[in-house]
């Protein structure tokens, strides 16, 4: 069936070079990944709730568990 076909075995990594190869690959991405833009709570909710919908307080409240 696989006449003339040479069978390939891929060689797998040690389990310390691949944990290795892991953390370092880890650590690359924390250091060089874009800081994220945190999204403005406040205007998402003036465009998703109508005006007079919450008071001052509950609009407040919500912005902040929200945020935190």
């Amino acid at each position: 069936m696989n006449a003339g076909m040479s069978q390939q075995r891929v060689r797998g990594f040690s389990a310390s070079l691949s944990n290795e190869a892991r953390q370092r690959v880890a650590d690359w991405l924390r250091t060089t990944r874009p800081v994220n833009a945190r999204p403005d709570v406040r205007a998402m909710l003036l465009q998703r709730y109508p005006a007079g919908l919450l008071n001052d307080a509950e609009f407040e409240a919500l912005a902040r568990v929200l945020t935190d």
